[in-house]
């Protein structure tokens, strides 16, 4: 009897927690199972600006000149453009910390084995909770120190 109990209350539990989800969650999207290209235009409605205006001016610039590489030429998450996905997914770690309707997750993880020499990264994700979803307002790469929403696309700009 106590487990019927214990199964009804995991059960009716379980589709709220999924639907409002912690600030983690929205990171770990871009993780696992496999890692997404943030840039993407099929997820953009999981950011906010300022980096919607810097994805919108990559978009442009893409457009402009389809043979050369736009503005962002790696994955922002990763702060690389190779990475092995098995290592990255054994070794992703997150820690949230929420304020209202604020939060900052820092991801941390590798790039690949330990025998390749790791690639040791440490990402910091800023989010806004915007209708009750939480959206990815800038990210920072702790191990580079640069911040997404920094970088300068300009749409007519020639790739070096």
């Amino acid at each position: 009897m106590r487990s019927i109990v214990l199964a009804v209350a995991f059960s009716t539990a379980l589709p709220a927690a999924a639907l409002a989800g912690p600030a983690s969650d929205a990171v770990k999207f871009f993780y696992v199972p496999e890692v997404k290209f943030e840039a993407d235009a099929q997820y953009r409605d999981r950011f906010t600006e300022p980096v919607t205006k810097l994805f919108d001016l990559n978009d442009q610039a893409t457009k402009k000149n389809p043979d050369q590489v736009a503005c962002i030429d790696f994955d922002p998450g990763l702060d690389a453009q190779d990475f092995d996905q098995k290592t990255v997914s054994k070794t992703l770690k997150l820690a949230e910390k929420v304020d209202g309707d604020s939060a900052d997750v820092t991801a941390t993880f590798s790039l690949f084995p330990e025998e390749d020499g790791g690639g040791q990264r440490e990402m910091h994700w800023a989010l806004k909770k915007v209708d009750g979803k939480w959206k990815v307002a800038d990210i920072t790469s702790k191990t580079s120190d640069w911040t997404l929403s920094q970088l300068e696309c300009m749409p007519g700009q020639d790739s070096e």
